[in-house]
């Protein structure tokens, strides 16, 4: 996809805006995204909020979501997710969220997201349902 087609999807969440998402990357098999730790995203001691990191795993696999849905469909939504928290990420740290199909349904479709650090180290683990509206 083209930089423009990348700004346009990440458009489409305004919330993504909200917690600074880049689309770096969108197939139908691999979404990838990137968000700065900031500090309003931190909880105490100045590392990542777990609903931060929720967040940027479910808009990266709402993305993949969206570019898999069978024709008909107008959209998609989260009916299922859950994220293992797996290491702290201070403010500043750049994460990388790569989001990739576990099974991609006419009506549900199943998402992992793995978010790292630049390092490659594993901030947390998602896998998320998505249902074809």
């Amino acid at each position: 996809m083209s930089p423009d087609q990348l700004s346009a999807l990440a458009a489409a969440m305004p919330f993504a805006g909200v917690i600074g998402l880049q689309v770096t990357g969108a197939t139908k098999d691999r979404v990838s995204v990137t968000a700065t730790v900031r500090a309003d995203l931190c909880t105490a001691g100045g590392i990542a909020h777990g609903g931060f990191l929720m967040t940027l795993a479910d808009c990266a696999g709402a993305l993949g979501a969206f570019l898999n849905l069978p024709e008909g469909a107008k959209g998609t939504t989260t009916t299922e997710s859950k994220t293992n928290l797996i290491a702290a990420a201070p403010a500043g740290t750049v994460l990388t969220a790569t989001a990739t199909p576990i099974s991609t349904g006419r009506r549900l479709q199943v998402w992992q997201t793995r978010i790292e650090t630049a390092e490659g180290k594993l901030v947390a683990l998602t896998t998320q349902s998505q249902m074809s509206l």
